[in-house]
């Protein structure tokens, strides 16, 4: 399976930023996809793996018929796929 040959190729900070996207309300599948070339299948085969068994029943609900989830379902006015104020700061200290 293609995907699973892209998660073993998959750092540890990939699969960490790849989770905290999948959770975000406003990060689509596709953005994903553009990113780090995976699928929704491989997406949702990810999670399943990474996470705890509750916590993707919990996101599985979550992103289940979510507009924002899907770029095709999107309003077209909404361009970006994130809030500017969404990330942490980094300090340079």
């Amino acid at each position: 399976m293609p995907g699973e040959k892209l998660r073993a190729l998959l750092t540890e900070e990939d699969i960490s930023r790849i989770i905290e996207m999948a959770w975000e309300d406003r990060t689509s599948f596709d953005a994903i996809k553009a990113n780090y070339g995976m699928t929704e299948p491989d997406i949702k085969a990810l999670m399943k793996t990474h996470l705890k068994r509750g916590s993707y029943v919990l996101w599985r609900k979550r992103v289940s018929g979510r507009v924002t989830k899907h770029q095709k379902l999107r309003d077209p006015n909404v361009s970006r796929a994130y809030s500017p104020s969404q990330y942490k700061m980094k300090s340079n200290k």
